[in-house]
């Protein structure tokens, strides 16, 4: 009854949340994903464009198997030729004699390349198998680029028609895109950094996420332990939903699943993917230790770019972190109690299948600033989706005074 009433709370949260600004994130308010058409050069029927993908979300990354990107062609548009990345599907290329298109689709639906790859089939920024990091993980690696050439388009500023319907597809879903738009064309420095050019039309695409459209239930949980007490505070029950006899798979004494089939996590009370344990296992006078363990309960998926936020009053004065990479998410706040964390290649940068090796941990040290006490975090996402945290009542309490050591 009691985890009922959570889940329908938590649902009902969502739905207010949702309602009018399904986008909107309080800590990453500006994350988005912008998708930018620079036309480099015109051809007899159409234009060669760059696109170029950049993944302004500060912790929310694009994992294995990748992004997908569509579109609806305005008029009657084909795909002569493309590199870095490639159509899924060809379609009704008949009415062509001699070249024939890469694709005729009404509809392309686009994907990236792997990284092998052959390099004259490449372009910058390609090729990784539609996985984009975050920007709050990796700058560098939070966009992906790939060159096309479209016919039957028309060759001036003027005949070109912007495409329409754009959609964007990754793991899990949850992406809205906008209207395409003409904005001033990019600029462009050569190399030397001699000479400066221009596309010569250029068009800017945003998609904007929302946790409910991507998964209207709870991908993640918390549980809590400390060292004072051998009981641990699990996740609520059905947490991400309920078990029953067919949507998990039981574990064996060898750790491996019996009966992989359409079933894809293992058999749990709190039925996620995705388990955050914290435990503190010491006290002191001026700093709380704790371990940090993310447990992966999912048969058929590797996170290769996870990212976790803890929202923790201490966070600010992390003086030491082990295992993982840490970053202040708002470092410029006066009361920044939000981190990112995220893996150290290549130790802990991919949190495997479950199983033995499906877990990856971190220690940390958190300086108490005197103000605060407050041993287990307010807050957890991962990859960007809030996880379902115990109730208050039931947090092991702690000793009422620190250690000295």
């Amino acid at each position: 009854m009691e985890s009922n009433i959570f889940w329908n709370s938590y649902t009902i949260i969502l739905l207010v949340l949702c309602s009018g600004a399904a986008a909107y994130d309080a800590l990453d308010p500006k994350g988005n994903i912008t998708i930018k058409w620079d036309l480099i050069s015109w051809t007899p029927d159409g234009y060669v464009a760059v696109v170029t993908m950049n993944n302004f979300q500060m912790y929310r990354p694009i994992t294995s198997p990748g992004w997908t990107l569509g579109w609806t062609w305005a008029k009657n548009e084909v795909i002569w030729a493309m590199m870095g990345a490639q159509a899924t599907d060809q379609g009704d290329c008949s009415k062509f004699r001699g070249n024939i298109p890469h694709s005729c689709e009404k509809k392309p639906a686009i994907v990236d390349l792997m990284p092998n790859t052959p390099y004259n089939q490449q372009i910058a920024n390609c090729c990784t198998g539609g996985v984009m990091a975050s920007m709050g993980k990796d700058p560098s690696a939070a966009l992906s680029a790939f060159q096309i050439s479209v016919g039957s388009a028309g060759n001036t500023n003027t005949t070109v028609k912007l495409p329409k319907n754009f959609t964007l597809v990754a793991p899990g879903g949850g992406y809205t895109c906008g209207p395409a738009k003409i904005i001033r064309p990019t600029r462009f420095v050569k190399n030397d950094g001699l000479q400066v050019t221009q596309a010569m039309m250029t068009w800017r695409v945003i998609c904007t996420y929302s946790q409910f459209l991507d998964s209207p239930k709870p991908t993640c949980c918390v549980s809590l332990s400390s060292f004072h007490n051998a009981s641990i505070t699990p996740c609520p029950s059905c947490s991400c939903g309920c078990r029953n006899s067919s949507n998990c798979v039981m574990k064996t004494l060898s750790g491996k699943g019996v009966n992989v089939r359409k079933a894809e996590l293992q058999c749990t009370k709190h039925m996620c993917p995705i388990n955050v344990h914290w435990h503190v296992k010491s006290n002191y006078n001026k700093y709380w230790s704790v371990k940090m363990t993310i447990t992966n309960f999912n048969y058929r998926f590797n996170y290769t770019q996870w990212t976790l936020i803890v929202q923790h009053p201490n966070l600010s004065n992390a003086t030491q972190v082990s295992s993982f990479s840490y970053k202040r998410l708002m470092p410029n706040l006066s009361t920044n109690d939000t981190a990112l964390f995220y893996g150290r290649k290549p130790y802990t940068d991919v949190l495997m299948q479950a199983g033995p090796k499906g877990n990856v941990h971190s220690d940390l040290t958190l300086e108490k600033d005197g103000k605060t006490i407050a041993p287990f975090p307010r807050r957890v996402y991962f990859n960007g989706n809030l996880c379902v945290m115990p109730s208050p009542d039931s947090y092991p309490f702690l000793p009422s005074s620190a250690g000295t050591r």
